[in-house]
């Protein structure tokens, strides 16, 4: 008698998720999302121009919060798998999601609002360091809401397809998080000038004291959307048991698969050339993505001095641009290949600052090289984080990866991180590793920015104007130049992996051949 089909117990496969849990898991993210685009568009512009700290000062608490989310992230990872098994109730991860959509909520809208305290006399360095825990206590809270949100995904399913489908469902309201921020940022400010018409318009039109409501209440409004959507993600999602490893029965193959590669530790990565090699081209990348972002509202609002509405339509232009784009990707990379998909996205980059450079006022075509920019930047974060799985390949066991966009999101694809769970773990550690130099690049590089800033005594002198031009062409241009750079030494030098070359075993010599297949090889080579 034959073996009859599977019982309906232990062997049976897990049923899918339903709708409703899908799209509950997929607006756990969305207080992050939500946050994480006014912070890196916003930040500088509130600090600097609305609230009229020095330039050093604004770039300083920027630097702490790019440091600390660098420093949070493993750790915050490493202490929610050690926490695997003690919540058993709740379920770990749903702890720390808990956890740190609790401090993000009560962190957050502290940093948009006026400083509790202080009047006019008040030293800007009592400020700052009033501004300072509430960065840190935000930054905690987001890398942890971020690690306890991705690592449900393989605890929800197991079917990759399934993994792809929440994962692409989490973008989705990425997108629709950054359109939410940039249009109430547009509508506040619309709102804000539309009672001061006359005379006083061409006051009401520029950034100042008089803003401090309108990104307060945009705060307020942003951690108001992510409370709510946060309730309908533990009210929806529920943490099941991690999965044991099958046991094998009568239906499992007798042989596994001869697909075993070599496994690295993280000691082995730091003698990779190539590890150096797609760090480098992924540093470029983020220090464009980010500083460009970054810098854009400075740009629109003192080198075009253009009203300050644009602050919000500009973004919303880059971010719809490039997400459109990344719908091309796939069959332009499977056309052309990675490293030329990567080389057309920096001339695309390198378009919009020769651009940018040549022309002292842009007038509608404001709109063609915001989409110019968000094409390019689309294009190059997306291509550089496939390099980098290129990089890591099977020669590492259990990642988890975090990158949510393929990550671009531009939110996520500000981290995308992977978790840190053992020291085995290799390929954690070079995600973690990337992920790490790219934020306190990027803190320092804002930094070193800012201390350069031409006005010492006022917040915008002739000099500003100048100087926020050229800053764009810098952080795009000769950041890309840097990055073409590093796109040179892997065409030269391509991805090779000396430490696997040494593990993997010569073939078995035998007279018969075809038995003595080695590690790594598929078939014996012909004399």
């Amino acid at each position: 008698m034959g073996p009859g089909p599977p019982a309906a117990g232990a062997g049976a496969p897990p049923r899918p998720l339903s709708l409703v849990a899908r799209l509950s898991y997929a607006v756990g993210h969305f207080l992050n999302d939500l946050c994480a685009s006014m912070w890196f568009t916003y930040l500088l512009l509130y600090l600097h121009s609305v609230r009229a700290y020095s330039s050093r000062g604004a770039g300083l608490l920027l630097l702490l919060g790019q440091v600390a989310d660098g420093l949070c992230t493993p750790l915050v990872g490493f202490e929610a798998d050690r926490a695997a098994g003690r919540c058993a109730r709740f379920g770990p991860r749903k702890a720390w999601h808990l956890v740190g959509t609790i401090c993000v909520l009560l962190s957050f809208p502290f940093i948009f609002s006026p400083c509790l305290g202080c009047r006019a006399s008040t030293p800007e360095w009592v400020a700052l360091l009033y501004y300072g825990p509430f960065i840190v206590i935000f930054q905690f809270g987001w890398a942890a809401t971020q690690i306890a949100h991705l690592s449900l995904i393989p605890e929800l399913v197991t079917n990759d397809h399934e993994k792809v489908e929440l994962t692409a469902l989490r973008y989705a309201f990425t997108v629709v998080a950054s359109i939410t921020v940039y249009g109430a940022a547009w509508l506040l400010l619309h709102l804000q000038g539309s009672p001061h018409m006359g005379s006083t318009q061409d006051v009401y039109d520029q950034l100042g004291v008089q803003d401090v409501p309108v990104f307060r209440n945009l705060s307020l409004l942003v951690v108001g959307i992510g409370a709510v959507f946060s309730l309908l993600f533990h009210l929806g999602t529920r943490e099941g048991r991690r999965r044991q490893v099958e046991e094998p029965d009568e239906h499992s193959p007798l042989l596994a698969p001869a697909t075993a590669r070599p496994l690295l530790l993280w000691k082995h990565w730091l003698r990779e050339p190539a590890f150096y090699q797609v760090g480098l081209l992924y540093m470029s990348t983020r220090l464009i993505v980010n500083l460009s972002q970054t810098y854009m509202a400075m740009y629109l609002t003192y080198s075009l001095n253009l009203p300050k509405k644009f602050i919000a339509t500009i973004p919303l232009v880059m971010y719809l641009s490039g997400f459109l784009s990344s719908f091309l990707l796939k069959p332009v990379n499977k056309c052309i290949g990675r490293n030329m998909t990567y080389f057309v996205g920096l001339l695309v980059i390198l378009a919009f600052a020769a651009w940018v450079a040549l022309a002292d006022e842009l007038g509608v075509a404001v709109y063609v090289v915001a989409v110019l920019l968000g094409t390019g930047c689309a294009t190059i974060l997306v291509t550089s984080l496939a390099m980098t799985a290129d990089l890591i390949g099977p020669h590492t066991v259990g990642l988890l990866s975090r990158s949510g966009l393929g990550l671009g999101t531009r939110a996520e694809a500000w981290d995308a991180d992977p978790l840190p769970v053992s020291p085995q773990h290799s390929g954690a550690f070079v995600y973690g590793a990337m992920s790490f130099s790219d934020k306190v690049a990027n803190g320092l590089a804002v930094m070193a920015i800012q201390s350069l800033h031409p006005c010492s005594s006022e917040l915008c002198c002739k000099a500003c104007v100048a100087f926020y031009h050229w800053v764009m062409v810098a952080v795009t241009g000769g950041v890309g130049v840097a990055a073409t750079l590093a796109l040179c030494c892997l065409l030269v030098w391509p991805i090779r992996l000396r430490s696997c070359e040494l593990q993997a075993p010569p073939p078995h010599k035998s007279p018969k051949p075809a038995m003595g297949v080695g590690l790594g090889q598929d078939r014996p080579r012909p004399p």
